[in-house]
Parts: structure tokens; sequence; C-alpha cells
């Protein structure tokens, strides 16, 4: 991820909107910013959800609360507690997918 030449943004995510995000399981709830290319959310994953696709796209996240499990393609999986992040790159060699058993949030910039 390279930050393009933006001016200095504060942003109050959660005064964002929700939108919506149906998962193989559960649905996300993602407050969004963006500009030129560059991504930042806050996403509530709920009990029991289960990405519907494996992503390739780089990610920086962040766990503000709850747990979260990322699953790579090649069946490593980590377990993700609030104060734990993943950085990961823009490639195909390291799809990824998410589920949580109990909850969680966590702010991404991608």
């Amino acid at each position: 991820m390279k930050i393009p030449a933006i001016p200095f943004t504060v942003t109050d995510l959660i005064t964002l909107p929700k939108t919506v995000h149906p998962g193989e399981t559960g649905t996300a709830f993602w407050r969004t910013w963006e500009a030129e290319g560059l991504r930042v959310r806050l996403v509530e994953f709920p009990a029991g959800y289960k990405a519907d696709h494996w992503c390739g796209r780089g990610h920086v996240l962040y766990v503000l609360e709850g747990e979260l499990f990322v699953r790579l393609k090649d069946g490593r999986e980590r377990k993700m507690t609030a104060g734990m992040s993943f950085q990961v790159g823009d490639d195909e060699a390291n799809p990824h997918l998410v589920h949580s058993d109990s909850g969680a949030k966590v702010f991404i910039a991608d």
C-alpha cells in the first residue's frame, strides 16, 4: 500500500453511515472513508461471521475489540485479538479470509 499525496484529513469514522456486506454466514458492517485510492474502514464482524471470498488485496488490519481468525489459502490460520494487527501485500500469493465466532471490531487501511 502506498499512501497517495492527500492533504491532512481528520475523519470521525463512527459518524459515517454503515454499509452492509453479507458474508457466507453473517453480515459485516463497514464505515468507510476513501480518497485517491486509499480506503480506511471501521468494520464490525458479528458473531458467526465468515467471509464469502478469498481476498488478494493488501491490508493493514488492527483488531480493536473481540476476536477474529484470519485463514490463508495455504491452510495457515491466526487468531487475532484486541491489540493485534496483520499486514499483507497486494498479491495473489497471500489470499486470505476472515471469520469470527464471537464478533470483532477492526480498523483496516488499504
